[in-house]
């Protein structure tokens, strides 16, 4: 095992309930293990989890613990880096949106070394108490129809249900008829009546600030999947939550390089849309957008954070032969998203003038 300054979590499985959880890699199905985690020993369940990464050698689980905690295993096998979902989670934070926890560990498996995780805080019931966040409801964007539009990705032809990539995970089923009329109605013209519903039903300044969040690390899949929604209680609106964040900091979500420009600076599902089609709310998205490059979106404010978690990752990276990816590249990685980071700051900035111009020519 490495010496990785982190938790060591260390899975015990029968051989018939690994031959059962490996008979389906899709299967939603969990199986009984033993856990050992921080020097007490459970009864808990495993499945695997993600999409595309299900068909990699190196998979990523989903573990319930006693029925009541439930921690998600990435391998991040797409990020030579193994920090952007962590990295992306604590700059939310930083600009006041909610999000997971994230820490990394090194995994044993019926005694053999597994390689190193990342362990993610499932957002849930437990998420809220934490934070002493009151949600009546809880709906998981699952798959690219989340758009909040009309039409369905894979068929262009409009959806059967309105509640077509969502997954309810907390409240009662009323709640999926509020997002489905919800987004009934956001696809109306944005007229006045269109604004005043979306004050009542969104809490506009907390999407903006999601928003923004997911623009600046460059999320390409962030505006159709990856989020969470729900309804904040005391006020009765709806909030986001972001998810997954491995393909940003300028790599996509298989891993590649892709350009700092590749998400526009007005992001590209119906809602966001609909937001920025009235004029106060652009005036303060671009405010937002400004406060943030001026503060903690910099070399100067981030590259404290990357070398810290580096600091404490890199002896076991070296050791785990379980990624993909050479030490070489995870050596390189830093540079690349500081270089993304002073790229995709000069890219907003310029974003910015051209969009503000072209607002006040109207």
């Amino acid at each position: 095992m490495s010496d990785l300054s982190a938790p060591v979590r260390k899975i015990t499985i029968d051989p018939d309930d690994l031959r059962q959880l490996q008979s389906n890699v899709w299967s939603r199905q969990f199986v009984p293990v033993k856990l050992e985690m921080d020097g007490r020993t459970f009864d808990a369940q495993i499945r695997y989890r993600g999409g595309h990464t299900r068909n990699y050698p190196k998979k990523s689980y989903e573990v319930l613990v006693e029925g009541k905690l439930t921690l998600h295993w990435n391998a991040e096998s797409d990020d030579p880096s193994m920090i952007r979902n962590a990295l992306s989670f604590r700059f939310f934070e930083m600009i006041g949106v909610p999000s997971p926890t994230a820490q990394h560990f090194w995994l044993e498996w019926n005694g053999q070394q597994h390689g190193v995780y990342l362990e993610l805080e499932s957002v849930d019931a437990t998420f809220f108490k934490k934070r002493g966040i009151q949600a009546h409801s809880l709906i998981y964007a699952v798959n690219d129809n989340a758009t909040f539009g009309l039409i369905d990705r894979d068929t262009k032809l409009r959806k059967e249900s309105l509640f077509s990539g969502y997954r309810l995970m907390m409240g009662e089923s009323s709640a999926e008829t509020r997002l489905v009329r919800f987004i009934r109605r956001i696809n109306r013209p944005a007229n006045r009546s269109l604004r005043l519903y979306l004050r009542k039903k969104l809490d506009v300044s907390q999407y903006l600030q999601w928003l923004a969040g997911a623009v600046l690390t460059g999320n390409y899949d962030g505006f159709d999947q990856n989020y969470a929604l729900y309804e904040h209680l005391p006020s009765k609106r709806l909030r986001m939550i972001p998810w997954d964040y491995e393909g940003t900091w300028g790599r996509n979500c298989y891993g590649k390089l892709c350009g700092s420009d590749l998400v526009p600076i007005q992001g590209h599902n119906k809602l966001t849309r609909k937001v920025l089609a009235y004029r106060s709310n652009r005036v303060a998205y671009r405010r937002l957008l400004r406060k943030l490059l001026a503060g903690p979106f910099s070399v100067e404010q981030i590259a404290p954070e990357i070398d810290t978690i580096y600091a404490a990752l890199a002896p076991a990276i070296r050791d785990d032969f379980t990624r993909k990816w050479p030490f070489s590249a995870f050596q390189e990685e830093p540079d690349q998203i500081k270089q993304y980071i002073a790229e995709r700051r000069e890219i907003v900035r310029r974003e910015l003038r051209r969009w503000a111009k072209a607002d006040a020519a109207k």
